[in-house]
């Protein structure tokens, strides 16, 4: 079955605090896009990437390209105002209803390979899959007036990418009107009435979005020299 994977990169990274948006800045001397562009390739060569990026930045991305002498196959196409409107503009360029995609952050370099495989699978065999991971801290619901209320962390989850769903029913979802908790795939999905489908995501697939992240993303880029095959 066709694979595509829809990474999204639409931010302006007003939390990294610097010039540049975050998905460009390096870490061990490649743009964090670029990593995980790469993360997808290497775990298929066959894949068909799109990249979604703010249309202001489609020449930057090129002379980025160049200077890093960055060859791997991809498509871009122009973000929205939300992340919501980029998945949906991603999702359109893509033609016909056949496949599997896998829609993921353009800033967590790091998801594993068979976390990537696991979602195609699972996505083909169920509709969804939904990479997650358990809460390892103790966590309270705030409610009116700063009272707190003990939840239980098993039935809690940590909500990360890919999120990986046949192509279909991830457009048809789409084309619900733009909604304030859509904060994620999965619940755009859900909005339809369909359960989604988890499976175990990965510690280290974090998301860099401030300069704490992007200082351990370095940590796990210098572990992994020493532990990947």
């Amino acid at each position: 079955m066709k694979k595509i994977a829809l990474i999204v990169a639409g931010g302006s990274g007003t939390r990294m605090g610097g010039q540049v948006p975050k998905q460009y800045l390096p870490i061990g001397g490649l743009p964090i896009l670029m990593r995980t562009l790469r993360v997808f390739h290497e775990y298929d060569s066959n894949i068909k990437i799109i990249l979604v990026l703010p249309l202001s930045d489609f020449d930057y991305w090129d002379t980025l390209c160049q200077t890093h002498n960055f060859t791997i196959s991809h498509s871009l196409v122009a973000g929205g105002a939300s992340r919501f409107q980029s998945v949906k503009n991603g999702l359109q360029s893509i033609p016909g209803d056949a496949g599997l995609v896998a829609i993921h952050d353009g800033v967590r370099p790091f998801v594993a390979k068979e976390v990537i495989r696991m979602s195609f699978e699972e996505a083909e065999r169920a509709g969804s899959a939904i990479a997650v991971i358990p809460l390892k801290d103790s966590i309270r619901k705030v409610g009116e007036y700063g009272k707190s209320y003990y939840q239980e962390r098993h039935h809690f989850r940590l909500v990360q990418t890919p999120q990986t769903f046949a192509l279909p029913k991830i457009k048809q979802a789409y084309q619900s009107a733009e909604k304030s908790y859509f904060t994620d795939d999965a619940t755009v999905y859900e909005e339809q009435g369909w359960q989604v489908t988890l499976i175990q995501g990965n510690l280290d697939n974090i998301k860099i979005t401030t300069p704490d992240d992007l200082e351990f993303s370095t940590f796990i880029l210098e572990r992994k020299k020493f532990t990947d095959p």
